[in-house]
C-alpha cells in the first residue's frame, strides 16, 4: 500500500469510529496520522518499525496498525467497525463535504442506509427538519449526492436528459448542415444511461473540430470520446451523408431488437440508406418508435401492423399522487392545487403519507378530517378543477392498511404503498402485496417494489401474480414517474395491458415543481407501449369520476 491510501485509511477509520460515538481522543490521534501520512515523502514499507515510530502523530498503537496494513492490506479495527456499519453509510463517509456527523443523523434518525436513499429524502425534503439541516444544506447535499452518482458510471435519465440535449444544439450550431441525432440508451429514454451519445453525419470530422463543445477529445473507432464542461461523458459517432438513415437505426437499437431485426430481414441490405424512415420502408414496417426498440416484442407488433399510439404528456389529466406540508411537502395544499390548475390539469389527488410513516409527519386521524374540510373549500373556490381526498396508506406488515375502515371509506381513493421492513424475500413481498390489494379500498398500489434506481433494487415480487391480482380486483398500477423510482418497471407493462389493468402515472410530487416528473414517467411508460387508453390519469375529469364510482 502507499503513503496515500494508508492515510486515506486512517481518515477512514477516525470517520466510521466518529459514526459509532467512539474515543474522541482516538479518532482525533487517527486523523491527526492521516495529515501527517500523507505528506510523507519516504515510502512507509522502506522504514522500520522504529523509523514510523518518530514521525510525528505516530505512536506505538497507530505504528502496530500501519504494520497490519503493509504486511496484509487489512486492519482488524478498521474491519470489525465495518462490520457493523451498513455499506451505503460506509459509502457515505467518501463524499466530500458530507461528514460523519451529518450522516449519522441521517442514519440514525431517518433510517437512511445508502446514497440513492439520501437522495429520495432530499428530494422528499425530509432532511430540513434535523438538527444541522436547512433548505440551503439540503440543496448543496443534493448537488454532492448527484455528482458521487454521475461519478459511479451510470446516471438517471433526468439527469442526462438536458446535457444532451445542450451537446447536441450546441454541435448543431456549430455545424449547421451537418446531420445529427442524439443515439443509444439516451434516445431510447433509457431508466439509466452510462453515456450520452450522438451521430454525426459528417465523416470528416476531427478531434480539433470539436474542441469548443467537448472536453477531454479522444479519437477511437467510428468516431470520437470527450466530456461536457459538468464531467458528462460523451461518445460521438461519425458516418457519411448517404449512411446517416442506416446508422442512426443501428446506434438507436439495442442488441436484442437489432438482432431480431436483422435476423427476420436477412436477405435485405440496409447500408447506404440516408433517412431512418427509408431503413423501415425497405423492411416494409411501420416506423418503430426509438423507445420501444429495446425488446423483440415491438418488433413482431410491428410486424403485424399493431403498434400502440404512445401515450403522450399532453394526454395526462389529472394528478393522482401528490404530498404536501399535511405531510413531507414542500407546499401547501393550496399551493399544490393552484398549481396543479394553472399546469392545465382537470384534477389533483392529495395522497399525503398515512400514520404510520412517522418519519414524514403522517396524518392521524384528526388530520385527516381537517386537510378534508380543506379539500372541501378549495373545491368550492377551484371548480369545475378537483381536489380528492387521497392517501397513500402504509402497507404493514401483515399487508393491512394502516387506518380503521370508517377512515378508509371516507376517502375519495387509496395509493398503498410499501414504507417499512423492505427486506423480504419473494414470497413475503407477493403476498403482503395482494394481501392489500384485496382490500377494498385500495384502488391504486403504489410503487410495487419500492426500488431506488442506482440504489437500490427493490424487494422481490412475482409480478405476475401481483399483476394478475390487481386485475383481479380492479386495482390500478402506478409507474411512478419520480426519475429515482419509474416502479412499476415498464418491461411489466404489456403484461399488466394484456391483463386489463390499467397504469396510472404518478409523480409522487413532494413540492409543486415535481409534478412535472411526469414528463419521466411517461418517457418509461411509452417503452412499455402504454396508451391514452389505457393510463388511469388520462381518463378526463368525469370519466375518473364514473371510475371512482363504479369501484371494484
Amino acid at each position: 500500500m502507499t503513503n496515500k491510501e494508508i492515510a486515506r485509511t486512517f481518515q477512514f477509520l477516525g470517520n466510521i469510529m466518529e459514526l459509532h460515538d467512539e474515543n474522541k481522543f482516538k479518532i482525533r490521534s487517527y486523523q491527526n496520522a492521516y495529515i501527517s501520512l500523507r505528506k510523507l515523502d519516504q515510502p512507509l514499507a522502506e522504514m522500520s518499525d522504529e523509523e514510523i515510530g518518530k514521525i510525528k502523530g505516530v505512536g506505538k498503537a497507530i505504528v502496530g496498525k500501519i504494520r497490519e496494513l503493509l504486511d496484509g492490506g487489512q486492519m482488524a479495527t478498521l474491519e470489525r467497525y465495518k462490520a457493523e456499519t451498513p455499506e451505503g453509510i460506509q459509502e457515505m463517509l467518501g463524499i466530500k463535504g458530507f461528514g460523519p456527523k451529518k450522516i449519522k443523523a441521517v442514519w440514525k434518525e431517518l433510517g437512511v442506509q445508502s446514497v440513492g436513499e439520501l437522495l429520495y429524502a432530499v428530494n422528499e425534503n425530509r432532511l430540513i427538519e434535523l438538527n444541522g439541516f436547512g433548505q440551503k444544506t439540503q440543496e448543496d447535499l443534493r448537488q454532492k449526492l448527484e455528482y458521487f452518482q454521475r461519478s459511479q458510471g451510470k446516471s438517471h435519465y433526468a439527469k442526462l436528459e438536458g446535457p444532451a440535449q445542450a451537446v447536441l444544439e450546441q454541435l448543431q450550431a456549430k455545424f449547421v448542415d451537418v446531420p445529427m441525432n442524439l443515439v443509444g440508451a439516451i434516445r431510447r429514454k433509457a431508466n439509466e444511461v452510462e453515456t450520452i451519445e450522438l451521430l454525426m453525419a459528417k465523416d470528416d470530422l476531427t478531434a480539433e473540430g470539436l474542441g469548443a463543445a467537448l472536453e477531454e477529445v479522444q479519437t477511437v473507432e467510428n468516431g470520437f470520446t470527450g466530456t461536457t464542461a459538468d464531467g458528462h461523458s460523451v461518445r460521438i459517432y461519425v458516418c457519411a451523408p448517404g449512411e446517416f438513415g442506416s446508422k442512426l437505426f443501428r446506434y438507436s437499437a439495442s442488441s436484442e431488437f437489432l438482432n431480431a431485426f436483422v435476423e427476420s430481414n436477412s436477405g435485405l441490405d440496409f447500408s447506404g440508406l440516408a433517412t431512418e424512415d427509408a431503413v423501415f420502408a425497405k423492411a416494409n414496417l411501420p416506423f418503430v418508435e426509438p423507445e420501444l426498440r429495446e425488446q423483440s416484442w415491438a418488433l413482431e407488433l410491428a410486424k403485424a401492423q399493431q403498434l400502440p399510439t404512445l401515450i403522450e404528456l399532453s394526454d395526462l389529466k389529472g394528478v393522482l399522487h401528490n404530498h404536501s406540508t399535511y405531510s413531507d411537502g414542500l407546499h401547501s395544499l393550496r399551493d399544490m392545487a393552484t398549481y396543479t390548475k394553472e399546469q392545465g390539469y382537470e384534477y389533483l389527488g392529495m395522497s399525503d403519507h398515512s400514520k404510520s410513516a412517522f418519519y414524514a409527519n403522517g396524518l392521524q386521524v384528526e388530520r385527516v378530517y381537517q386537510q378534508m374540510e380543506e379539500i372541501d373549500q378549495l373545491n368550492q373556490e377551484l371548480a369545475p378543477f378537483r381536489v380528492f381526498k387521497s392517501i397513500e396508506s402504509d402497507i404493514l406488515n401483515d399487508g393491512s392498511l394502516d387506518y380503521e375502515e370508517d377512515v378508509l371509506k371516507a376517502f375519495d381513493f387509496i395509493i398503498a404503498s410499501v414504507h417499512t421492513n423492505l427486506r423480504m424475500d419473494e414470497a413475503k413481498a407477493t403476498q403482503r402485496l395482494i394481501t392489500a390489494i384485496e382490500n377494498p379500498y385500495t384502488r391504486i398500489l403504489g410503487h410495487p417494489t419500492g426500488r431506488l434506481l442506482l440504489s437500490r433494487e427493490g424487494y422481490p415480487i412475482d409480478h405476475k401474480k401481483v399483476i394478475d391480482a390487481c386485475a383481479e380486483n380492479g386495482v390500478a398500477i402506478e409507474l411512478n414517474a419520480n426519475p429515482y423510482r419509474l416502479d412499476l418497471d415498464w418491461t411489466w407493462i404489456p403484461y399488466a395491458l394484456e391483463k386489463g389493468v390499467l397504469i396510472s402515472v404518478n409523480p409522487d410530487a413532494h413540492s409543486k415543481e415535481g409534478i412535472h416528473d411526469m414528463h419521466f414517467g411517461v418517457l418509461s411508460a411509452r417503452k412499455g407501449g402504454l396508451t391514452a387508453e389505457t393510463c388511469l390519469n388520462a381518463k378526463p375529469l368525469v370519466a375518473f369520476e364514473k371510475w371512482l364510482v363504479n369501484g371494484r
